[in-house]
Formats: structure tokens, C-alpha cells, sequence
């Protein structure tokens, strides 16, 4: 088993109006000497901005905003930024999130030079009414069942008028931090795994690009659940880390019990040229809700990572618990790898 050290609460709600129900599932990004964290901030009306503090180790918070550095602007985010991944790619800061207008939930992507101001690029998944994305998905082999499943309990909850104008709900965009054979990367998720996308310039992002995209979805999948606490789905958590022997995936995968749905963090290593090959991942979660403030909260037993920061050895993971504060646990990054490898051989 890995030695997991949870190193506590890092952040918790304040008094502040747009922060004074939640604060989790934080980005977290080293930049300049310092160590840079947006987070998902909800006021009591459940309206969700994006805060920052900068951290002055791993573990100590040095400054934190007393005011939002994103508020929702634009239609497709009107009742929420939420869940924000941060990566830099040659030069320019990435910030994926997911945008809620109060039905849809897309994945959403800004820009910035300098972490104080971001540019938005717009929404980056697929903006299809289930009725299309049924189309799509009936016609591929092999696909997880889930998948029109879902699609099947939305029509029953919703009625099938109501779901022809929603739109297909696609979470947990995380880009890696770098290109892939040239291109831009990028995991989602599409209830119940996860995929990849590959594209040159967003503007190839396309309905077309999509429809063709969905219609060989298994191409691009690049887990699906396989143990037991990740049977119900899963989804990205943290910015893809590059390592000698793969790149190192942290995500989270969900569990339907009797006492309701468990989030754990888990871990997977996967090829560096062609991610959807998996080269091995943990038999069991990374970590689980063990603490009260873990498992009581404003969602019950949730740990939620979303991204790292690496000091040596020593990975610093932040998650959010029970969508109402900041966790954080430290683990070796080698022993991960090795008990990774370990347990696929």
C-alpha cells in the first residue's frame, strides 16, 4: 500500500459573501518562486467564482484575495465558474472549468500571460442535445452500455421533449501540460469515462469535429471503469504529470454504495505519446474520505483532486472535501510509479 500523508485542511470558508459557503476543488499552479492557487469559491445562493491565494510552501497559505479574481460574464457560465485546472503551455496559463448557465454544464477554457486577468476562449466541449449525442453513440461498437444508459434515465427524468434541448453535459476538462505530437491535449469526461481530445487551434473544435469525434469515442477513451470503487464512473482530477516512464494521472472515481456515492482519488500511469494506453494503474484508491470534514459537508464523502504541486520527490495533492474546504495529502512520487507497475504485473 502507498503511505499516503493527509496533511489537513488547507482552506476553508470565510465570511466574504462569494466564498462563505465553500471553497474547493482548487488549481494550483508554481510560477515566479511562487506557488499560485485558484480555487472554486460558492456563496450561500450556491453561485460559483473563482478565488485565489498564493501559498508560501506546500502547506501554508502566505496571502488570499478577499474578492474574486472570476465572476461568471458570459450566458454559458451565468450560474457558475466552477472546478478550475490550470496548466502553462508554451507561455500562456490554460485555465479549464466547468461553465453552468443553471441547465447545461460544458467545459470552458480562459487564458492568461499573467494569472491576474484571463481572456475566455469559450466552451471547448461539444455543444449537442443528448438526442444527437444518442445518434452518435448507438452507432459505435464496443462502448461502455453506460453511456446510453445515462441518456435513457435523463429521458425518464426529464421527459424526451426537455432533453432534445439540453446539452450533453461534459465535465473534468484538464489539459496536459504540454502538446502531444504537436497538438494540444486535453482529458473529459463524458459520463461514465474518461476521454481525450486532440486538436491543432480551437477553432477545429467544430460540430462536425465533434459528431465524427463521438462517433468513434472508443478511439479516445482512455479509462473505463474496471475495480470495484470506481464502478459507478469516473473522471479527470489533476493536470497529467510527466515522469520518465509515463505520464502520471491522478483522478477520481466514484462508488455507489448502500450509504450513497464514496468519491476516492485514484492513480493510473499512462503511455506519454498515446495516453489511451494504459500502462498499469492502483488496484484500490489513492485515498478515500476518512476524516469528518471529508465525509460530512455540503456533498458527503468526497475527495475531489484536482491538482499537485511537486517538490522532490513529494507530491502535494489538492482536493476538495466535501465541497466545502481544501484537503491536501503528500505521498512519494516513485513509490506511486512502482506500486503502479506493481500491481499490473
Amino acid at each position: 500500500m502507498i503511505e499516503i500523508k493527509k496533511e489537513g485542511i488547507l482552506l476553508e470558508p470565510t465570511d466574504y459573501k462569494f466564498e462563505n459557503h465553500g471553497v474547493f476543488n482548487p488549481a494550483c499552479i508554481e510560477s515566479d518562486g511562487k506557488i499560485h492557487m485558484l480555487y472554486r469559491a460558492t456563496s450561500n445562493d450556491n453561485y460559483s467564482s473563482i478565488g485565489y491565494c498564493e501559498l508560501k510552501s506546500p502547506t501554508e497559505v502566505v496571502n488570499r484575495n478577499i474578492k474574486p479574481i472570476m465572476i461568471p460574464h458570459e450566458k454559458y457560465e451565468s450560474m457558475g465558474i466552477e472546478d478550475p485546472r490550470l496548466v502553462k503551455i508554451e507561455g500562456t496559463y490554460m485555465m479549464t472549468y466547468t461553465a453552468y448557465d443553471g441547465s447545461n454544464a460544458l467545459g470552458a477554457l480562459a487564458t492568461s500571460t499573467d494569472l491576474k486577468t484571463f481572456a475566455r476562449q469559450g466552451v471547448i466541449t461539444p455543444q449537442m442535445t443528448y438526442k444527437e449525442f444518442h445518434h452518435c453513440i448507438e452507432c459505435c461498437e464496443g462502448v461502455n452500455d453506460k453511456y446510453l444508459r445515462f441518456v435513457n434515465l435523463i429521458y425518464k427524468r426529464i421527459g424526451v421533449e426537455a432533453t432534445h434541448r439540453l446539452l450533453l453535459w461534459d465535465k473534468d476538462v484538464v489539459f496536459f501540460p504540454r502538446k502531444i505530437n504537436g497538438k494540444f491535449a486535453f482529458l473529459h469526461r463524458i459520463y461514465p469515462d474518461i476521454q481525450i481530445v486532440y486538436y491543432s487551434k480551437i477553432e477545429d473544435l467544430t460540430h462536425q469535429f465533434w459528431t465524427e469525434y463521438l462517433f468513434n469515442i472508443k478511439d479516445f477513451t482512455v479509462l473505463e471503469s474496471k475495480y470495484p470503487f470506481e464502478a459507478s464512473y469516473m473522471g479527470g482530477g489533476c493536470p497529467p504529470i510527466e515522469t520518465q516512464l509515463g505520464w502520471l494521472m491522478i483522478y477520481h472515481a466514484v462508488e455507489d454504495t448502500h450509504h450513497g456515492y464514496i468519491y476516492h482519488a485514484a492513480a493510473a500511469l499512462l503511455d506519454l505519446n498515446d495516453p489511451t494506453k494504459e500502462i498499469g494503474r492502483l488496484k484500490y484508491p489513492l485515498f478515500s474520505p476518512e476524516y469528518d470534514w471529508e465525509k460530512f459537508g455540503i456533498v458527503n464523502n468526497v475527495v475531489f483532486p484536482t491538482a499537485t504541486v511537486l517538490k522532490g520527490d513529494r507530491l502535494y495533492i489538492y482536493y476538495g472535501a466535501a465541497d466545502r474546504c481544501i484537503g491536501t495529502a503528500s505521498l512519494s512520487v516513485e513509490e506511486l510509479i512502482n506500486e503502479i507497475i506493481k500491481s499490473n504485473s
